[in-house]
C-alpha cells in the first residue's frame, strides 16, 4: 500500500540548490535519498550511483554541477539528468532510482512503494 510521508516545506528546495536528504529502506537495506528542485519541479532519488552503489554528493546535499544542469557523482564523474535520473554521461550503468514526490500547499511529500519504505526507529 502506498503511503505519503511529509518530507519538507516547498521553500526548503531551492532551484538548483542544496538537496534535502532523507533516509529510506530500499530492497530491505537502509539507504540515503535526496530531493531537489529543477526547472520548478521537485524530484527525488536514492543517493546511490548506478556505476558503483555509493553515495554521490561531494559535500553534504550537493549534487548539481557548476552549471546547475546535471547531477554528478563526485567519485566516478557520472552525470544524471535531474528530471529523470537518466544517465547523461560518464560511467553509468542505467539511471538513478527515482522516488515519487508530490508538492501541494507549500509541502513536499514522498511516496512509499513496495520496495521503498520509511526507516523505522
Amino acid at each position: 500500500m502506498r503511503e505519503e510521508i511529509l518530507l519538507c516545506s516547498s521553500q526548503d528546495l531551492l532551484e538548483g540548490g542544496l538537496a534535502w536528504g532523507f533516509d529510506v529502506v530500499y530492497a530491505g537495506q537502509a539507504c540515503r535519498a535526496f530531493a531537489i528542485r529543477f526547472e520548478g519541479q521537485v524530484y527525488a532519488y536514492l543517493n546511490r550511483c548506478s556505476h558503483v552503489a555509493m553515495e554521490m554528493d561531494y559535500q553534504p546535499n550537493r549534487f548539481f554541477d557548476d552549471s546547475g544542469r546535471w547531477l554528478l557523482c563526485a567519485t566516478h564523474g557520472a552525470a544524471y539528468a535531474p528530471d529523470s535520473g537518466a544517465c547523461a554521461g560518464g560511467p553509468c550503468r542505467g539511471g538513478l532510482v527515482k522516488i515519487g514526490l508530490s508538492e501541494s500547499r507549500g509541502l513536499v511529500h514522498w511516496h512509499t512503494a513496495p520496495n521503498l519504505k520509511p526507516v523505522e526507529f
